[in-house]
């Protein structure tokens, strides 16, 4: 019969395993995110790659971000509500996705501020300030508040029949291990 240090011993492993999961697999669905988003951003403002001219958004880069980041956040919320937070989500889709979205335009307004610091403070216009500002120090700084988001307000209920008994396997399976 394991002690009582053992049983918080294991509790606390089947606490970091799945975090650990969870943050595995909401980066790949954020990887994923990531290179819908750039891409779709840098073809509607700078054109498709080698040919001459510039993307039918490149005057409005803003708006651009904001349709890129659109589409994609439709493919993270399938994405997480289906497979990273299964086991956490809401019955009510809808209340679901609303959250979702709030904190997905949030997490958005990061990027823009850093994009718009950089295109308008800073004067720095290039393909490669636009996507180190938006891409690159926004996208970092939207996805630890939106983990943390998505977490504690939007996949917060362990609910469903099918998303409990996912957690409840998930954590028999790694007490074993311990």
């Amino acid at each position: 019969m394991p002690g009582p240090f053992s049983t918080l011993l294991q509790r606390a492993r089947g606490v970091y395993d799945l975090l650990a999961l969870e943050v595995g697999k909401f980066g790949l669905i954020g990887l994923g995110a990531f290179v819908i988003d750039t891409t779709l951003y840098n073809l509607v403002v700078f054109g498709v790659p080698g040919t001459p001219g510039v993307g039918p958004m490149h005057d409005i880069p803003l708006r651009a971000k904001i349709l890129a980041t659109a589409i994609a956040m439709v493919f993270a919320w399938l994405g997480n509500r289906y497979w990273t937070f299964r086991h956490r989500r809401r019955s009510r889709k809808s209340h679901e996705f609303v959250l979702f979205v709030v904190f997905n335009v949030l997490g958005l307004a990061i990027a823009l501020a850093c994009l718009g610091f950089s295109r308008y403070v800073l004067g720095l216009d290039s393909q490669l300030a636009d996507n180190v500002s938006a891409n690159g120090i926004g996208l970092v700084l939207g996805t630890v508040f939106r983990f943390w988001a998505y977490r504690t307000y939007v996949f917060s209920h362990v609910g469903d029949a099918q998303g409990a008994g996912a957690m409840e396997t998930y954590s028999t399976n790694t007490a074993g291990d311990a």
